[in-house]
């Protein structure tokens, strides 16, 4: 598939190069595409080369790339600079969850490019139709959530505002796949989105099962880990629900809704991780605790083992799937 584009001819722009900004642009930059890398925070702009080498080192050593980085650091440029991204075709937004501050960025990004770029956000929280407001031409802006580590991981969701336009997410939608990803296109906007949704329903609930003393931390992520964590990358939920057969899940459900959180509060547990700063493996602090060197372990076996689950997504997609049952009827 790669071939029938040369991404090298569509320039993007990311603004904002903390952890997820630097990652989007080492995926970006492993697609074949020039990124113009906008940091709009001085001492970010110092570290984001590094960070973005480092992370262009891991994808080498995964066999994603060649060993050689040099092609990859010249299609990239590091700037504070805004008019940087005259000659974009897209730009990504990855800046702090906070409303003023993209509405700044915002300005600045269509104070110089033309009306026809896409212009996408990160955001995991803020709703797609409340950002496009302050956004010229809103209905060329979109959400383009994407997880960590963004050179690895298959997942990208793509979100419409209320005012978003067709065309401009079946561009991203279409462009995904050069980048190595299986998107979800989200015709609503829904707080949280798709992942969001899903995953912080689980959060209240393992949360509530602490605050119960249930079972401990390590127990219940063991649970997860060995049960769901066992099925999810080859079948998502419905497609498990089909494997299981549907005759239990109505009995089962009328059980068990009822009986799960419903908690609108934040856990108490994660309300002592603010208050005294924790970070997890970020300054060694968290629900669990760690060792000097832990952190960066942690990294490189996150690192290794999205590589592995990449390959292994890829050859058992539903798509693969299907065709083996159809190859093997005729």
């Amino acid at each position: 598939m790669i071939e029938q584009l040369n991404t090298g001819q569509i320039p993007i722009g990311v603004i904002g190069l903390g952890l997820m900004g630097s990652s989007i642009v080492a995926a970006l930059l492993i697609s074949g595409h020039t990124v113009k890398a906008i940091a709009p925070i001085e001492a970010d702009a110092f570290k984001a080369e590094e960070r973005i080498q480092s992370q262009l080192l891991l994808c080498s050593k995964a066999g994603l790339i060649e060993a050689d980085l040099a092609p990859y650091s010249k299609a990239l440029t590091v700037s504070q600079d805004y008019g940087e991204l005259a000659d974009c075709k897209i730009v990504l937004e990855c800046v702090i969850e906070d409303l003023a501050i993209k509405a700044e960025v915002y300005q600045k990004i269509t104070s110089v490019v033309s009306d026809d770029v896409v212009v996408g956000t990160n955001t995991s929280a803020i709703p797609i139709s409340e950002l496009q407001k302050y956004i010229k031409k809103p209905e060329r802006f979109l959400g383009v959530h994407w997880a960590e580590p963004a050179f690895m991981t298959r997942f990208l969701e793509i979100t419409c505002g209320t005012l978003t336009e067709a065309v401009y997410a079946e561009r991203i939608f279409n462009l995904a796949g050069y980048w190595g990803k299986e998107p979800t296109l989200l015709k609503k906007d829904i707080r949280g989105f798709i992942t969001n949704r899903l995953m912080y329903a689980v959060y209240r609930e393992i949360f509530h099962q602490i605050e119960k003393g249930a079972a401990t931390k390590e127990d219940l992520d063991k649970a997860f880990r060995y049960d769901a964590g066992s099925w999810m990358t080859l079948m998502g939920i419905f497609r498990r629900m089909d494997y299981h057969g549907l005759e239990d899940y109505q009995p089962i459900l009328s059980q068990i809704f009822g009986r799960l959180s419903n908690s609108t509060e934040v856990p108490t547990l994660m309300q002592k991780m603010v208050e005294r700063h924790a970070r997890g493996i970020h300054n060694g602090d968290g629900l669990y605790e760690y060792e000097e060197g832990e952190a960066a372990a942690w990294d490189e076996a996150f690192a290794s083992f999205n590589h592995e689950i990449h390959s292994l997504a890829a050859q058992y997609s539903a798509e693969s799937v299907t065709k083996v049952v159809k190859n093997n009827l005729t």
